[in-house]
């Protein structure tokens, strides 16, 4: 790293190359993931003042960028005072070295700048942790700076204000060490929660994850659902730690929902793997409810990454894109198509003639409330599809049995009869297997499906 080089504060200059390759087909249109790459700038406090989206015919171990192309953004670099340089695609420790010195400025790759996001953003001990966790991973290979100051608390981890380079072999051992004890404070919180989610689970209550692509709106349809106000911006990775809350359905007395990370294209495996135990909330969920950005022009790309994330997290989707599925072990989904109030009357139009063929859709503005209770409807419907109705009596002196089957499903009908009260019950599997291990049946009672 160039020596003379300053640290980078936040409101620094910062100016964007995002290459692409000649001949690669990309899923993504490049203006947009231009756009992309400034709302991760900016996140992090940057300012950008120039952008290069820059076609290669080939990568260049050295520096990946061509020397013609590195001269073509120097006067950029000077003119506007740019203090560190983002290549939207990752870099190897020489290439960053070589550029720094090329540039006269910081450089940081794609990975880098999402780590440093996260690291800023954790807000609990334990996302601190697995963002400090996924970072030492990433540097734990490059030397490009050193980790002698381990100890050192800040809101980042990365290039704002990272300490200098010395000391290689001892910051070696640090990082080893220190990602151990990470992984075993880590470890003790995973037991925690699982004891956590053993508990609900034992609970009646259902849980339903939001999932999605980074500022496609989940937060919004969080705070729209739970009457919360959990941070929710125009900007990318504007929540991080995982959020929890109470709501009710239509037909189902309490629900827990969890408001996860958003994702992004291309997140680095180190983040995926750290945050695994937090993710894990999403592969035991009742329900997965992806929710997208419908009008965004990448939105099939984001879906297609968010799918991916799921994948590599072992979450096996109930739906494909045509709605169907068939996977023997597979969570439910229904998509959550926001935004649509962004939508020109046109555009409008095909996004509502698309849904309208998909059963496993709801179409809605997270802002202005539009189409929010038909997705409630829609949540309750694949939360419910398991159900049965069944017919089940109880006598006068078995009202803690008449509360819990009030309480935990949903009574169709009420009629007193004889000794006691024959009821119309719709309960799922589960809660079916509970009732009759608190209650077993008494011989002048009965607990069978309706026809």
């Amino acid at each position: 790293m160039n020596d003379d080089i300053g640290e980078v504060t936040r409101g620094a200059a910062a100016l964007l190359v995002v290459p692409e390759w000649h001949g690669q087909r990309l899923s993504r249109d490049l203006d947009a993931r231009v756009e992309e790459a400034k709302g991760l700038a900016i996140a992090i406090g940057l300012v950008v003042v120039a952008a290069h989206p820059i076609r290669l015919r080939q990568t260049r171990a050295a520096t990946l960028l061509g020397v013609g192309q590195i001269d073509a953004i120097k006067p950029d670099i000077a003119a506007h005072d740019v203090q560190v340089v983002i290549v939207d695609a990752p870099l190897t420790a020489i290439q960053q070295r070589n550029l720094e010195t090329a540039f006269g400025a910081k450089v940081i790759d794609r990975t880098g700048l999402i780590l440093e996001i996260f690291g800023e953003r954790a807000a609990t001990a334990e996302g601190r942790l697995q963002v400090e966790l996924a970072h030492l991973d990433y540097q734990a290979g490059r030397l490009v700076r050193s980790w002698t100051h381990l100890e050192r608390q800040r809101g980042g981890f990365g290039f704002l204000g990272g300490p200098g380079e010395t000391q290689i072999e001892a910051d070696r051992r640090m990082i080893r060490d220190r990602m151990a004890r990470i992984r075993r404070q880590l470890e003790d919180a995973r037991r925690t929660r699982q004891l956590q989610r053993a508990k609900r689970q034992r609970a009646p209550w259902p849980v339903i994850a939001l999932v999605g692509y980074t500022n496609a709106g989940k937060s919004t349809f969080f705070n729209r659902l739970t009457g919360s106000d959990v941070m929710a911006e125009d900007m990318l990775f504007a929540t991080l730690d995982p959020t929890m809350r109470e709501i009710g359905l239509p037909g189902i007395d309490k629900a827990i929902l969890s408001d996860t990370v958003g994702f992004v294209s291309d997140l680095p495996t180190q983040l995926v793997a750290a945050f695994r135990a937090t993710l894990e909330e999403v592969t035991t969920a009742d329900l997965i409810v992806h929710v997208r950005d419908i009008v965004h022009p990448d939105s099939e790309a984001q879906y297609d990454d968010v799918r991916a994330i799921l994948d590599s997290l072992g979450v096996n989707g109930a739906q494909d894109g045509e709605g169907g599925g068939d996977a023997p072990d597979a969570i439910p989904q229904i998509e959550i198509w926001n935004k649509i109030d962004t939508a020109d009357p046109e555009r409008r139009a095909a996004i509502a003639e698309m849904a309208a063929r998909r059963p496993d859709v709801a179409l809605i503005s997270a802002v202005t409330g539009e189409g929010v209770d038909a997705a409630r409807i829609l949540m309750t419907s694949q939360l419910t599809a398991q159900h049965q109705t069944l017919r089940i009596f109880l006598g006068f002196d078995q009202g803690d049995a008449m509360a819990w089957l009030h309480a935990r499903g949903e009574v169709l009908s009420d009629e007193v009869q004889g000794k006691g009260h024959l009821l119309t019950v719709r309960l799922d599997p589960a809660d079916r297997a509970r009732f009759e291990r608190l209650w077993p049946a008494r011989p002048d009672s009965t607990s069978a499906p309706t026809p």
